[in-house]
């Protein structure tokens, strides 16, 4: 390899490297609060007019759950991952400034507020408390969260919220415009190998997720849930090296699915795709035949599945609302199965060292971020 190819790969690995982190650093924030996203959603799937149980008072703990809850949960835990427990009360304070100053929930303002107001602290604190005499720490201490928690309050408040409020809406638009013109099955072609990558996380808790949430606060659901966690995709790849993949590798294949479909951990489908890379293909042709169908159909969710198990997906269903993403799953399934089994039977002369299913979970393994930590698809 030239050095100009060195340098281009050299580049790709550095740009690769840091979105992975800022996935890992969003899924810090978002993944330990899944489980209040998961509760304001079936809140809503149960209890709102269209729900299973329409209740008017208990309806109306769902707004204020998106609106105040959920941003303040997310500021608070990116604080505290900058700057430990003081970080988390920092981070909640600015984020209340922020969800003052809103009109749209704002679980991306948190996610920048949170992590920068801790980081303020953190700084001040370097600062500060090596000069702080005894007996006057815990003066010092509280009298410097509180006064620079205010200003950070204040600051979300005047620009911080309105900017990121003005990204939100834009974004949003963006969306209602690709759904509008028949193009959001698209994204795919960024998402599916994002996923292959361990990039999905900047993907969904950085950007569909709460486009989800503002969505699914306004009219109850929405398909922005369904893009990234769909399991048909990756379904239809095991399904097809089970079908026409190496002989030595298709006994793994239906542990290996059962573990992806019921218990919603994707990354293990990702080395079948690294072995044999040209079934991005089929498993872009099934995400884009998942959202065409989720968007045909009208479906959505009413709060984000994780991890992207088909149990997860049910429990997050609305009223009346199983038809389509049932499909959209069923039909993302079978078609990165067809194209992924024909993609299979087409390579004549298949390579030995491609069938290297413990080389590709190596591969897989390293594209990771953080090493040392496991994830959840």
């Amino acid at each position: 390899m030239n050095d100009a190819g060195v340098a281009t790969e050299g580049g790709w690995a550095r740009l690769r490297t840091a979105l992975q982190r800022i996935g890992g650093n969003l899924a810090g924030m978002v993944m330990p609060n899944i489980g209040a996203f998961i509760a304001w959603g079936l809140l809503s799937a149960l209890f709102v007019d269209s729900g299973w149980i329409p209740n008017e008072g208990l309806a109306s703990l769902s707004e204020p759950m998106v609106t105040t809850l959920l941003p303040v949960l997310i500021g608070l835990t990116g604080g505290r991952v900058v700057h430990d427990q003081r970080g988390g009360v920092i981070g909640a304070i600015a984020t209340m400034g922020i969800v003052v100053g809103s009109t749209v929930p704002q679980l991306l303002g948190a996610m920048v507020v949170g992590p920068l107001a801790a980081l303020a602290l953190r700084r001040v604190d370097r600062v500060v408390r090596p000069r702080v005499r005894t007996g006057f720490e815990m003066l010092v201490d509280n009298f410097s969260l509180g006064l620079l928690g205010l200003v950070m309050a204040v600051l979300g408040y005047v620009a911080i919220g309105p900017v990121v409020s003005l990204v939100t809406v834009t974004l949003g638009d963006g969306v209602d415009w690709m759904v509008s013109h028949h193009l959001l099955p698209v994204v795919s072609v960024l998402v599916e190998p994002a996923k292959v990558l361990f990039l999905n996380n900047a993907v969904n808790h950085g950007v569909l997720a709460p486009l989800g949430a503002v969505e699914a606060g306004r009219t109850g659901q929405s398909i922005m849930f369904m893009i990234e966690t769909n399991p048909g995709p990756g379904l239809g790849i095991l399904l097809a090296f089970w079908v026409a993949g190496p002989r030595e590798v298709r006994p793994s294949v239906p542990g290996a699915a059962i573990i992806h479909f019921l218990g919603g951990i994707h990354e293990i489908s990702f080395p079948y795709v690294l072995m044999k890379p040209r079934l991005l293909i089929a498993a872009i042709a099934g995400g884009a035949t998942g959202v065409a169908t989720f968007v045909l159909t009208g479906a959505g969710l009413v709060a984000t599945p994780s991890p992207g198990s088909i149990f997860a997906w049910l429990a997050v269903m609305p009223r009346g609302g199983f038809l389509g993403p049932l499909l959209g799953i069923l039909l993302s399934t079978l078609v990165s199965a067809g194209v992924g089994t024909l993609l299979l039977k087409a390579e004549r002369s298949p390579d030995p060292a491609t069938a290297d299913l413990p080389g590709a979970r190596a591969r897989s393994s390293a594209n990771k971020w953080p090493r040392s930590t496991p994830r959840e698809a």
